[in-house]
């Protein structure tokens, strides 16, 4: 990694720390159960006291908003099977907000607190990663910068939905999977540099990064089964890099050396490893009497063999349980949309909507929380995205590959679902792309700039270029930015601010 190495670190820390003042002021704020909050909130404080998600009594939300925690009142130690909640999500997620809970109480603050971490840890992953695809601090920092005011990363770092943890994992386990890239390289460039060429090559030995890889993406399965995809791509992904590092070395035989050197110790990394970490996740309901369809009287009864036969067995109908609920999910809903409009933010989902009537001055006020991208960076990211094609069609180079490949992943198996069962989906599923988007303008940002031994005209004028898209997205946000913290502004205001006058509002 060329550069200073105090800067690598310092300046992603310092876009860091201004993403997360950005998310961390007035996080509590509104004082209200937002969109999905009301299931998510509940589903944490019951994990965290429970150990699995619990119904809860009429009008809950009221008496969260009073601060009260009588809501699971009905399910008393004795009886608390009867309280079982059917839920569609494996838990990481809400584990992950509960803790929030846990620390700051049962208040908008606590559990919006846990995405808010996350949120301010991927600016600063993506900056690293970044850099280290780029070799450039400036370039490092710059994603840094367009993840920490892109509009819908940020609803969704001061919100308490799940899809904020699925992106986090999924970002932490390709940055895992970047770094092991190199270390892999530098251990084949050694054993070049000392050993006879074969065939095949070494084998490389353990990989932590790859087993953090695995730790990570198995995460993202126990945030929502959408992260999969991402750890099947991954999987294959780092595997063709290795091919392609004992080709460069000029091994005869590297697919070889893949499938007999490589291979066998990916798979517990990438496969076994990450299945370990999704059963992982589910410890409080194998542990506890109160999950749906547990039926603990029914394992504890014939001994511990039996109670692990059956656990599982009643853990794999639960399964298949969801699977059915997720694959006949056409539910009409009022903020839907089809993933081919998610790149256009044809469809944002309002998160929170109220008309407080003289708090700003007139009559008319409106006070919104819209789960929006960015505009200048998502359009800069789909011009960015068509780049990274044509560059990867003309030199096959690895980064623009592994951005299309990790955009892919969270973008095209939605296709599948909307064509073939017409589920219910939303733009925030898209979150797991914008890491990538992101990395595909900074990768065309390197572009514009270009090389170091490029003429200093030509790299001054692509700095300005870059400059200047970097400022409208700041502009941008700072425009958005109280319709997506439900600022209370005149209605005027607010209906300036929606882009799409059909599909926002």
């Amino acid at each position: 990694m060329p550069g200073n190495p105090l800067w690598g670190w310092l300046g992603p820390l310092l876009v860091t720390v201004f993403g997360a003042i950005l998310r961390f002021t007035n996080l509590g704020h509104p004082n209200a159960v937002m969109f999905d909050e009301t299931y998510y909130a509940k589903d944490a404080w019951a994990l965290i006291n429970f150990g699995a998600e619990h119904n809860v009594v009429k009008d809950a939300d009221k008496i969260l908003m009073r601060g009260g925690t009588e809501i699971w009142q009905q399910c008393a130690p004795a009886e608390v099977d009867k309280c079982a909640s059917y839920v569609v999500h494996p838990p990481l997620g809400k584990w992950m907000i509960g803790l929030g809970e846990q620390f700051f109480g049962m208040t908008p603050y606590g559990w919006r607190f846990a995405g808010a971490v996350v949120g301010v840890l991927s600016i600063l992953i993506l900056a690293r990663v970044a850099r280290r695809m780029t070799r450039s601090t400036l370039l490092g920092c710059l994603a840094g910068l367009l993840l920490a005011v892109d509009g819908l990363h940020y609803v969704l770092s001061r919100t308490a939905l799940l899809d904020i943890f699925l992106m986090f994992w999924v970002l932490a386990g390709f940055a895992c999977l970047v770094a092991d890239r190199d270390w892999a390289r530098g251990r084949l460039a050694d054993w070049y540099e000392t050993s006879p060429l074969s065939d095949q090559g070494p084998w490389l030995g353990l990989r932590p990064w790859r087993i953090a890889a695995g730790l990570c993406l198995g995460a993202a399965c126990a945030v929502k089964w959408s992260g999969i995809f991402f750890l099947i791509a991954f999987a294959v992904m780092s595997l063709v890099w290795d091919a392609g590092a004992r080709r460069a070395i000029g091994l005869r035989r590297p697919y070889g050396g893949v499938f007999g050197k490589d291979l066998p110790s990916a798979l517990p990394a990438l496969a076994l490893l990450p299945a370990l970490t999704y059963i992982a996740s589910w410890a409080g309901w194998f542990a506890s009497p109160g999950g749906w369809g547990r039926n603990w009287a029914q394992a504890t009864s014939q001994g511990p063999v039996f109670f692990v036969f059956d656990s599982f067995r009643s853990w794999l109908s639960y399964h298949f349980q969801v699977l059915s609920f997720h694959t006949g999910l056409a539910t009409p809903h009022n903020y839907q949309s089809d993933p081919w409009s998610w790149p256009l933010l044809l469809r944002p989902v309002a998160f929170f909507y109220e008309s407080p009537k003289g708090a700003c001055g007139t009559d008319s006020c409106s006070q919104a929380v819209l789960g929006v991208g960015t505009p200048v960076i998502w359009y800069g990211g789909l011009a960015a995205l068509i780049a990274m094609v044509a560059w990867y069609v003309a030199t096959r180079d690895w980064r623009a590959g592994a951005v299309l490949l990790g955009y892919a992943a969270g973008w095209l198996p939605w296709f599948y679902w909307a064509i073939a069962d017409n589920r219910t989906m939303f733009l925030f599923y898209a979150i797991p792309m914008v890491p990538f988007m992101i990395l595909a303008i900074v990768l065309a940002a390197g572009m514009i700039i270009g090389p170091s031994g490029a003429p200093p005209g030509r790299r001054m004028a692509g700095a300005a270029i870059v400059g200047a898209f970097t400022l409208l997205a700041l502009v941008n946000f700072w425009w958005l930015h109280p319709v997506l913290t439900a600022e209370i502004i005149p209605y005027a205001e607010w209906s300036s601010r929606m882009l799409f006058k059909k599909g926002w509002i």
